[in-house]
Protein backbone atom coordinates (compact mmCIF):
# COMPACT_ATOMS: atom_id res chain seq x y z
CA UNK A 1 0.00 0.00 0.00
CA UNK A 2 2.79 2.42 0.87
CA UNK A 3 4.53 1.65 -2.41
CA UNK A 4 1.26 2.32 -4.25
CA UNK A 5 0.79 5.64 -2.41
CA UNK A 6 4.35 6.71 -3.19
CA UNK A 7 3.81 5.81 -6.86
CA UNK A 8 0.64 7.92 -7.01
CA UNK A 9 2.42 10.82 -5.31
CA UNK A 10 5.34 10.50 -7.74
CA UNK A 11 2.96 10.50 -10.71
CA UNK A 12 1.23 13.67 -9.46
CA UNK A 13 4.57 15.42 -8.95
CA UNK A 14 5.75 14.34 -12.41
CA UNK A 15 2.50 15.47 -14.05
CA UNK A 16 2.67 18.84 -12.32
CA UNK A 17 6.29 19.34 -13.34
CA UNK A 18 5.46 18.35 -16.93
CA UNK A 19 2.54 20.81 -17.04
CA UNK A 20 4.78 23.65 -15.84
CA UNK A 21 7.44 22.66 -18.36
CA UNK A 22 4.85 22.53 -21.17
CA UNK A 23 3.59 25.99 -20.25
CA UNK A 24 7.18 27.25 -20.26
CA UNK A 25 7.78 25.81 -23.74
CA UNK A 26 4.57 27.41 -25.02
CA UNK A 27 5.60 30.77 -23.63
CA UNK A 28 9.04 30.50 -25.20
CA UNK A 29 7.55 29.46 -28.54
CA UNK A 30 5.17 32.43 -28.55
CA UNK A 31 8.00 34.79 -27.57
CA UNK A 32 10.16 33.46 -30.42
CA UNK A 33 7.36 33.94 -32.96
CA UNK A 34 6.69 37.46 -31.71
CA UNK A 35 10.39 38.22 -32.03
CA UNK A 36 10.97 36.70 -35.47
CA UNK A 37 7.71 37.37 -37.33
CA UNK A 38 7.52 40.78 -38.97
CA UNK A 39 4.74 42.48 -40.90
CA UNK A 40 5.31 42.23 -44.62
CA UNK A 41 2.78 43.01 -47.31
CA UNK A 42 -0.66 41.76 -46.31
CA UNK A 43 0.81 39.40 -43.68
CA UNK A 44 0.45 41.43 -40.48
CA UNK A 45 1.72 40.48 -37.06
CA UNK A 46 -1.83 40.04 -35.76
CA UNK A 47 -1.80 36.64 -37.48
CA UNK A 48 0.00 35.41 -34.39
CA UNK A 49 -2.93 36.36 -32.16
CA UNK A 50 -5.31 33.63 -30.98
CA UNK A 51 -8.99 34.38 -30.61
CA UNK A 52 -10.85 32.89 -27.64
CA UNK A 53 -11.92 29.81 -29.58
CA UNK A 54 -8.40 29.00 -30.78
CA UNK A 55 -7.01 29.55 -27.30
CA UNK A 56 -9.46 27.11 -25.74
CA UNK A 57 -8.99 24.42 -28.40
CA UNK A 58 -5.20 24.70 -28.26
CA UNK A 59 -5.10 24.36 -24.48
CA UNK A 60 -7.69 21.58 -24.11
CA UNK A 61 -6.21 19.20 -26.69
CA UNK A 62 -9.21 20.05 -28.90
CA UNK A 63 -11.60 18.67 -26.25
CA UNK A 64 -13.13 21.60 -24.36
CA UNK A 65 -16.00 21.01 -21.89
CA UNK A 66 -19.26 20.22 -23.70
CA UNK A 67 -21.22 23.22 -22.40
CA UNK A 68 -18.40 25.59 -23.34
CA UNK A 69 -18.09 24.03 -26.80
CA UNK A 70 -21.83 24.41 -27.45
CA UNK A 71 -21.79 28.07 -26.38
CA UNK A 72 -18.81 28.91 -28.57
CA UNK A 73 -20.21 26.98 -31.53
CA UNK A 74 -23.43 29.00 -31.30
CA UNK A 75 -21.34 32.18 -31.29
CA UNK A 76 -19.59 31.03 -34.46
CA UNK A 77 -22.91 30.06 -36.05
CA UNK A 78 -24.28 33.57 -35.50
CA UNK A 79 -21.12 34.90 -37.19
CA UNK A 80 -21.97 33.28 -40.54
CA UNK A 81 -23.14 35.76 -43.17
CA UNK A 82 -25.45 33.87 -45.49
CA UNK A 83 -26.16 35.27 -48.99
CA UNK A 84 -28.76 38.04 -48.91
CA UNK A 85 -30.41 36.64 -52.04
CA UNK A 86 -30.94 33.25 -50.38
CA UNK A 87 -29.13 31.45 -53.20
CA UNK A 88 -26.28 29.08 -52.42
CA UNK A 89 -25.32 27.50 -55.73
CA UNK A 90 -22.74 29.12 -57.99
CA UNK A 91 -20.72 27.66 -60.85
CA UNK A 92 -19.26 24.20 -60.17
CA UNK A 93 -16.57 24.70 -62.86
CA UNK A 94 -15.26 27.73 -60.99
CA UNK A 95 -15.61 25.75 -57.77
CA UNK A 96 -13.27 23.06 -59.10
CA UNK A 97 -10.64 25.70 -59.89
CA UNK A 98 -10.93 27.12 -56.37
CA UNK A 99 -10.66 23.63 -54.86
CA UNK A 100 -7.50 22.96 -56.88
CA UNK A 101 -5.90 26.35 -56.29
CA UNK A 102 -3.54 26.70 -53.35
CA UNK A 103 -2.28 30.25 -53.80
CA UNK A 104 -3.35 33.11 -51.58
CA UNK A 105 -2.91 35.06 -48.33
CA UNK A 106 0.89 35.21 -48.58
CA UNK A 107 2.76 38.48 -48.03
CA UNK A 108 3.21 39.00 -51.79
CA UNK A 109 -0.52 38.64 -52.59
CA UNK A 110 -2.98 41.49 -52.74
CA UNK A 111 -5.88 41.90 -50.34
CA UNK A 112 -9.01 39.90 -51.00
CA UNK A 113 -12.18 41.73 -52.10
CA UNK A 114 -10.24 44.79 -53.24
CA UNK A 115 -7.37 44.94 -55.70
CA UNK A 116 -6.03 41.40 -55.74
CA UNK A 117 -4.83 39.97 -59.02
CA UNK A 118 -5.31 36.21 -58.76
CA UNK A 119 -8.12 35.05 -56.47
CA UNK A 120 -7.34 33.02 -53.37
CA UNK A 121 -7.60 29.27 -53.48
CA UNK A 122 -9.29 26.89 -51.11
CA UNK A 123 -6.66 24.13 -51.32
CA UNK A 124 -9.57 21.75 -50.76
CA UNK A 125 -7.80 18.75 -52.28
CA UNK A 126 -5.10 19.03 -49.63
CA UNK A 127 -7.57 17.49 -47.18
CA UNK A 128 -10.42 15.94 -49.19
CA UNK A 129 -11.17 13.62 -52.06
CA UNK A 130 -13.62 15.56 -54.24
CA UNK A 131 -13.73 15.16 -58.03
CA UNK A 132 -13.15 11.81 -59.76
CA UNK A 133 -10.33 12.99 -62.04
CA UNK A 134 -8.02 14.14 -59.25
CA UNK A 135 -6.01 11.20 -57.93
CA UNK A 136 -3.78 13.19 -55.57
CA UNK A 137 -5.67 14.32 -52.47
CA UNK A 138 -5.34 14.45 -48.72
CA UNK A 139 -7.19 12.35 -46.18
CA UNK A 140 -7.28 14.70 -43.17
CA UNK A 141 -10.88 15.46 -44.11
CA UNK A 142 -13.56 12.98 -45.14
CA UNK A 143 -14.18 12.13 -48.79
CA UNK A 144 -16.62 14.50 -50.53
CA UNK A 145 -17.00 12.41 -53.68
CA UNK A 146 -20.70 11.83 -54.45
CA UNK A 147 -21.54 14.28 -51.65
CA UNK A 148 -24.75 15.50 -53.27
CA UNK A 149 -25.87 12.02 -54.28
CA UNK A 150 -25.46 10.87 -50.71
CA UNK A 151 -26.67 13.92 -48.77
CA UNK A 152 -29.24 15.29 -51.22
CA UNK A 153 -29.40 18.51 -53.22
CA UNK A 154 -32.06 20.41 -51.28
CA UNK A 155 -31.91 23.93 -49.80
CA UNK A 156 -31.19 22.74 -46.27
CA UNK A 157 -28.13 20.83 -47.47
CA UNK A 158 -27.03 23.81 -49.57
CA UNK A 159 -27.28 26.13 -46.57
CA UNK A 160 -25.37 23.67 -44.38
CA UNK A 161 -22.52 23.31 -46.88
CA UNK A 162 -22.30 27.08 -47.36
CA UNK A 163 -22.11 27.57 -43.58
CA UNK A 164 -19.58 24.78 -43.17
CA UNK A 165 -17.25 26.35 -45.72
CA UNK A 166 -17.82 29.84 -44.31
CA UNK A 167 -17.05 28.77 -40.73
CA UNK A 168 -16.51 25.07 -40.01
CA UNK A 169 -16.10 25.78 -36.30
CA UNK A 170 -19.79 26.66 -36.09
CA UNK A 171 -20.48 22.94 -36.52
CA UNK A 172 -17.38 21.39 -34.92
CA UNK A 173 -15.69 23.79 -32.53
CA UNK A 174 -12.13 22.52 -32.85
CA UNK A 175 -12.35 21.54 -36.51
CA UNK A 176 -9.06 21.74 -38.39
CA UNK A 177 -10.87 23.16 -41.43
CA UNK A 178 -10.10 26.85 -42.10
CA UNK A 179 -12.86 29.42 -41.59
CA UNK A 180 -12.84 30.59 -45.21
CA UNK A 181 -15.61 33.18 -44.93
CA UNK A 182 -14.85 34.30 -41.39
CA UNK A 183 -11.24 35.02 -42.38
CA UNK A 184 -12.30 36.62 -45.69
CA UNK A 185 -10.09 34.15 -47.53
CA UNK A 186 -12.95 33.37 -49.92
CA UNK A 187 -15.73 35.66 -51.08
CA UNK A 188 -19.45 34.88 -51.04
CA UNK A 189 -19.36 34.11 -54.76
CA UNK A 190 -16.39 31.74 -54.34
CA UNK A 191 -18.07 29.87 -51.50
CA UNK A 192 -21.19 29.51 -53.66
CA UNK A 193 -19.01 28.02 -56.41
CA UNK A 194 -17.64 25.45 -53.97
CA UNK A 195 -21.17 24.61 -52.83
CA UNK A 196 -22.05 24.01 -56.48
CA UNK A 197 -19.04 21.75 -56.91
CA UNK A 198 -20.43 19.53 -54.15
CA UNK A 199 -24.15 19.87 -54.75
CA UNK A 200 -24.85 20.66 -58.40
CA UNK A 201 -26.23 17.43 -59.95
CA UNK A 202 -24.26 18.29 -63.10
CA UNK A 203 -20.96 18.47 -61.21
CA UNK A 204 -18.62 15.52 -61.87
CA UNK A 205 -18.54 15.05 -58.10
CA UNK A 206 -22.07 13.64 -58.35
CA UNK A 207 -21.73 11.64 -61.58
Amino acid sequence: MKIFQVSIFGAIVFASAFAVQAQDYRGKAVANMQRDFHTRGIAHKDRLDEDVLQNICNRSDNKPPKAMAETLQNDQLRDIEYPADGKFLGDWKSGEKIAQRGRGMTWSDKLAKTSRGEPNGGSCYNCHQIGPKETSFGTIGNSLFHFGKIRGYGPDTQKYVYGKIYNAKAFNLCSKMPRFGHSETLTEEEIKDLVALLLDPKSPVNQ
